[in-house]
């Protein structure tokens, strides 16, 4: 079942009910830390994360995979993925 995040359904689709909530959270998350516990299909996020400075980050999926075999990913930060 696709989950999608709070941030995610605020901006595209207001009707939609929502999952989880980025930003609550990262909240409770110590900074330079991730937890992969939360996928946001929307965002095509694999990993929350938090930087040295607290900014929540997220891991969105490539499409591409690595010698080992896992996706890869690009840290972005959640406003910029939110505004583009």
């Amino acid at each position: 079942m696709a989950e999608f995040s709070k941030q995610w359904v605020e901006k595209n689709d207001p009707e939609m009910g929502w999952d989880f909530d980025i930003e609550a959270i990262a909240s409770e998350m110590p900074n330079s830390t991730m937890t992969d516990y939360y996928l946001c299909e929307g965002f095509g996020a694999v990993a929350i994360g938090k930087d040295d400075d607290g900014e929540i980050q997220l891991a969105i999926a490539t499409g591409n995979y690595n010698d080992e075999g896992h996706i890869e990913v690009e840290w972005k930060a959640l406003e910029e993925v939110i505004n583009g």
